[in-house]
């Protein structure tokens, strides 16, 4: 799928420009200079044509901290990828420096690759005929838009489209199809550590300062002839935490990452263990009846002997006692070791959310056991389960057919889950159960 990257100086509007051309808020937009960190992927659609969008950092000259090296390094990696660069001024503030500079760079381009200039925020006549001074930077046609309230923007995609390559698109149905996983978790225990390790490329900015990522990012990872989309996320605080405006859209987008996902990675911190958040983290993600994983990163750092994983993993149990089901790995994003396991389970994972158990084979194992451990009465009255169906899967759902449906306490719900797992496995996967009529 051909790739557009858009590139310019901080606050210009790339991020409103991105969410614009996907038809839909997926970046954060909010008015701050360098809300965007990461490089960050959409797919867009005009006049039939399909490409992926690639929002950047903004480009900053002066700048010397590690964070800022690090951003400008995801810009030009997004260059150096993209089959066209959008290059994006604001006609409102004029050129400045960086836009200059960032002219410079990508001149040298112009026979490799399409540029595009689109000079932002034209909200008027006047902006608009004060973008003809864009010409000055030497890239070539200049486009006039608004990506707030879209103007101009059809006549740029026109110009856009007209120049990407010819390229194989992708059907929706197999973009669907590839098993999505979010790495989740708190503030820096290693989220795009582990996603550029699964890589083996510098993907995600990496820094020591907890926050870096803030918006939720897709990478695609190929796996012995498979796609699998990596969903890398700002860390979730808990909300007394969240100050910052941006850091609370960073939440949602995380709750959104999850919600479009098919396994949730919980990412922790070996050294730190086991957090309160860590744990409202993984009920978010089983709330939303979404395979699940538990991952433990900086293994490498933990002085250990033959029993330090199992009584890790023991102390993670006690603590967890209703996400029995869910698998624990120990992983080193900094060595690798073990991060291929994360692959493993996780696909594992997504593939037992999507089975279906034939009706016939859950009447044979679960009436039995029923049979065996009746569901205590409702007011003396006995409750009776005559027949197990499934009535979804990814997630998988069961339903059992009672006379008194609304009355199954929840301990013997649980029973049921239980017998369920075991007859069945499901490990990683939330069940859910319904109790109908009968």
């Amino acid at each position: 799928m051909p790739v557009v990257a858009i590139v310019g100086r901080p606050n210009v509007g790339k991020s409103t420009l991105f969410n614009r051309l996907l038809a839909r808020r997926e970046a954060i937009v909010y008015d701050e200079p360098g809300v965007t960190r990461d490089r960050h992927y959409g797919m867009a659609e005009w006049t039939g044509k399909t490409f992926t969008v690639v929002d950047t950092g903004g480009f900053m000259v002066h700048d010397t901290d590690p964070l800022s090296s690090a951003v400008r390094q995801q810009i030009w990696q997004a260059i150096e990828e993209a089959d066209l660069i959008l290059f994006l001024v604001d006609v409102q503030t004029g050129l400045v420096e960086e836009d200059y500079r960032l002219a410079e760079l990508l001149r040298p381009m112009i026979d490799r690759k399409p540029i595009l200039v689109a000079a932002n925020k034209a909200d008027s006549p006047q902006w608009t005929w004060s973008a003809a001074a864009c010409y000055e930077l030497g890239l070539g046609p200049v486009y006039p838009i608004s990506a707030l309230s879209g103007l101009g923007t059809g006549e740029l995609l026109d110009a856009l489209v007209a120049r990407l390559p010819e390229r194989q698109n992708p059907t929706a149905e197999e973009a669907d199809a590839r098993v999505k996983i979010a790495i989740i978790g708190r503030p820096n225990v290693g989220k795009s550590s582990l996603v550029n390790a699964l890589l083996g490329q510098e993907r995600m900015v990496v820094s020591d300062l907890p926050g870096t990522t803030r918006d939720a990012v897709d990478s695609l990872l190929r796996y012995h002839g498979q796609e699998i989309v990596l969903l890398d996320t700002a860390g979730l605080r808990r909300k007394a935490r969240v100050r910052e405006a941006v850091e609370f859209y960073s939440m949602l987008r995380t709750y959104r990452a999850i919600e479009r996902a098919d396994v949730a990675v919980l990412l922790l911190d070996a050294l730190e263990g086991l957090q309160a958040q860590d744990i409202a983290i993984l009920r978010a993600a089983e709330a939303r009846r979404k395979g699940l994983l538990l991952a433990v990163n900086k293994w490498d750092a933990v002085p250990k002997d033959s029993q330090t994983a199992r009584v890790y993993e023991e102390a993670i149990r006690q603590r967890l006692p209703s996400f029995d089901y869910v698998p624990v790995v120990f992983i080193s994003a900094k060595t690798r070791q073990r991060i291929i396991k994360i692959v493993e389970w996780a696909l594992r994972i997504a593939a037992e959310r999507a089975r279906r158990i034939p009706t016939s084979e859950l009447n044979e194992k679960l009436l039995a056991d029923i049979a065996r451990t009746p569901p205590p009465a409702y007011q003396g009255r006995p409750i009776k389960i005559k027949y197990v169906t499934q009535v979804h899967s990814a997630p998988p759902v069961f339903a059992f057919f009672t006379n008194h449906p609304r009355h199954v306490p929840e301990s013997y719900r649980r029973f049921l889950e239980r017998r369920l797992r075991e007859h069945f496995g499901f490990p990683g996967v939330p069940i859910g159960l319904t109790f109908r009529q009968k």
